[in-house]
């Protein structure tokens, strides 16, 4: 279970950590936490040195009823980032959380290797047609409505069927298009409520659909934090254990904003797997 980054094969048969980086100033843990070239770049290199194959960055706020911003704010915040990162850590593989084709472009233009689109191309009918011309590993995101309306869609026939039916619909498309390397992710928040979200991870393991990669985005977010009456800055352990649980059923990428403690989960829970073998 490989994927091409820029001429890099990176087999995520053993897990990798995603790092995120939030250059938005209303993210719900983190921000407008990095404001400067030096915070930023501190950030990256802390991410690196802990462990993180990915660094993740955002310019548009995806939590639930964020604002909308316009294609040359996003722009203004994330191209001059991508730019700066790779300057100082040539090597390091930067995926783009964006679900604007126009964005992706220019980033994978300028050095990037991955998109991470939070509709899986439904808020922009170019992405897919964009990323397969690209030719770069594409996260695909389930998700209804956008981050402004998904609060009140959270009504399922059958929540993992559905999912499922949403990503074979979704994977036609992008092997359509070329696209090669996909991951999958099934949208912890978005479009679902708590009860939802837990049973989406103690169904995870019956999500390997087509033997594709999973990604999970569950740090420090509501599930975690409303369940234990705390705030997002006091979710690290929460976030831990389930990262854990998400490794046990089968994980392939934890897309978190703590790269150490996530990288631990991945060490203790290869470990556990190598005693059952």
């Amino acid at each position: 279970m490989t994927i091409n980054c820029k001429g890099s094969l990176i087999d995520l048969s053993s897990p990798k950590v995603m790092g995120i980086l939030n250059l938005t100033p209303d993210s719900f843990y983190d921000g407008g936490k990095y404001k400067d070239e030096l915070q930023i770049l501190h950030q990256v290199e802390k991410m690196l040195q802990e462990g993180a194959t990915f660094i993740d960055i955002g310019a548009y706020s995806s939590r639930p009823g964020a604002d909308h911003i316009s294609l040359e704010e996003e722009k203004k915040r994330i191209l001059p980032v991508v730019t700066l990162i790779l300057s100082k850590f040539p090597d390091a593989i930067l995926s783009i959380d964006t679900f604007r084709s126009e964005i992706a472009k220019q980033c994978v233009d300028t050095g990037a290797a991955i998109i991470n689109d939070i509709s899986a191309g439904n808020l922009d009918k170019k992405m897919i047609q964009t990323v397969g011309q690209l030719k770069v590993p594409y996260i695909m995101m389930h998700m209804k409505g956008t981050p402004k309306t998904m609060k009140s869609l959270d009504q399922y026939e059958n929540l993992l069927k559905d999912i499922q039916v949403y990503f074979s619909q979704k994977v036609a498309e992008a092997r359509k298009e070329g696209i090669n390397d996909i991951i999958v992710d099934p949208g912890f928040g978005f479009a679902k409520n708590i009860d939802q979200n837990f049973e989406l991870l103690r169904k995870l393991d019956l999500l390997k659909f087509q033997g594709l990669p999973v990604l999970i985005g569950i740090s420090r977010k509501s599930m975690i934090y409303k369940s234990l009456n705390i705030t997002p800055s006091a979710s690290l352990n929460g976030t831990t254990s389930l990262n854990t649980i998400a490794l046990l059923k089968g994980a392939s990428i934890l897309r978190v904003h703590d790269v150490k403690e996530a990288m631990e989960c991945i060490t203790l829970t290869n470990r556990y797997h190598d005693n059952i073998n």
